[in-house]
């Protein structure tokens, strides 16, 4: 066994290896192949896998946190081990890994990410269980009905809206959004990088709720085959309680499903009141579980 840097042609062997611990996640190969030949600059990100025989049987990546106002507050996410591979010290070499990574930068606290049953090691590691992320999957066949937009209200695909209106509503609706730290500090690169420069973004299927003019709601599809991630849905605070996010993620679901997707997969946080209830309202069903965890660097 060997660590050692992720390289771009690894995506398969990475894509191959999340179906396996984590089928509830959507990334598809050539997305993966850009995230590590391409990673955003200004956030020291960087990816290591585990290899045995040629083969990919862990992978993990560590980055400084740049949309947050939280000082020195670093993630190391995604960090799995084929189960075939466990009990070898490869998560633990992988976690040293990506800690060593991130301390020359003057990370001073850290975030991971485990599933219930690796909540002991990572208390063993100085990792206390902060809060819980729920998966949720909905089969769409049949899809959902596409709803007739309130008056005054326009359903629009992103593909259709200028980038940097979208970027303003999120930064609008994140400011409230539960979490470890605040979500107060992403810049529109970052936001371009993630959202909407990433290789699986629907733009056709992802839906904005625009208002006058201003895009009050929307929601993200990112896409790999025939399965899809829903991967933010928001509401700008001031069109609150108006159902618009429910209606922006409706039609977007309803339009990925008439393009061929049949499930789709999204997470909330459990303290995420508003979203959980949309997702039942839709149908969803729960599938998995995920616990942040918080640890000093020192």
């Amino acid at each position: 066994m060997r660590i050692r840097v992720a390289r771009p042609d690894d995506a398969p062997g990475v894509v191959a290896l999340r179906a396996i611990v984590y089928p509830y996640l959507v990334r598809g190969v050539e997305s993966t192949r850009k995230m590590i030949a391409e990673p955003i600059p200004g956030r020291g990100w960087a990816a290591f896998v585990a290899e045995v025989d040629a083969q990919v049987v862990g992978w993990v990546t560590a980055q400084r946190n740049a949309s947050t106002s939280t000082a020195n507050f670093g993630d190391i996410t995604l960090l799995h081990v084929h189960p075939e591979y466990r009990q070898r010290g490869i998560g633990s070499a992988l976690l040293s890994t990506a800690t060593d990574h991130l301390a020359p930068m003057g990370i001073h606290r850290l975030r991971g990410f485990a599933q219930p049953e690796a909540l002991p090691f990572a208390r063993r590691r100085g990792y206390e269980p902060s809060r819980e992320l729920r998966f949720s999957a909905l089969d769409l066949d049949p899809a959902p009905a596409l709803p007739d937009p309130p008056p005054g209200v326009r359903l629009r695909p992103l593909a259709d809206l200028d980038p940097h209106l979208l970027y303003e509503a999120d930064v609008a609706s994140a400011v409230d959004e539960p979490g470890d730290v605040p979500v107060d500090a992403m810049s529109y690169e970052s936001w371009l990088y993630d959202v909407w420069e990433n290789l699986g973004l629907d733009k056709t299927a992802s839906t904005a709720a625009e208002v006058d003019g201003e895009v009050a709601a929307y929601s993200v599809v990112k896409r790999d085959g025939d399965r899809m991630w829903s991967d933010y849905t928001c509401s700008v605070p001031a069109y609150r309680g108006r159902g618009l996010a429910r209606l922006a993620k409706t039609a977007a679901l309803h339009r990925a499903a008439a393009n061929g997707v049949r499930v789709a997969y999204t997470s909330n946080d459990e303290a995420n009141a508003p979203m959980l209830a949309i997702n039942a309202r839709l149908g969803y069903r729960p599938v998995a579980a995920e616990w942040s965890c918080l640890a000093d660097l020192t």
